[in-house]
């Protein structure tokens, strides 16, 4: 797992930009299945994961929320029979943060460790 793991999201109160392409480029490595899209004019980053069921998906889904409780930083999650999308971006600055990838990458090691079980 990458050190954004070790990392956690730093409150972001906006008049701060957005990441720019070479920002991305160096984390995106650190959450190499996560892809970059834009929807209504706001970049953000996303990934899907695959679930055997409902139960383990909504298990999924409930880890996310209580990261994003805790990292006090609140992706979209949407969750569906057997998958589960996690979508982020940074509110306040409409765009990407380091904030993101932490998120991202934290988000990626309960898969990780949920597949072990």
């Amino acid at each position: 797992m990458s050190g954004l793991t070790q990392s956690s999201c730093v409150p972001c109160r906006g008049g701060v930009p957005p990441l720019g392409d070479a920002e991305i480029a160096a984390l995106a490595p650190d959450v190499p299945e996560w892809r970059r899209v834009e929807r209504e004019g706001i970049e953000r980053i996303e990934r899907d994961y695959a679930f055997k069921d409902f139960r383990s998906a909504l298990d999924f889904t409930v880890a996310v929320g209580e990261l994003a409780e805790r990292e006090q930083h609140h992706p979209d999650i949407h969750l569906a029979w057997g998958r589960v999308r996690v979508e982020t971006w940074t509110h306040k600055i409409k765009g990407l943060h380091r904030n993101d990838f932490i998120l991202a990458a934290k988000c990626d090691r309960i898969y990780a460790e949920a597949a072990k079980s």
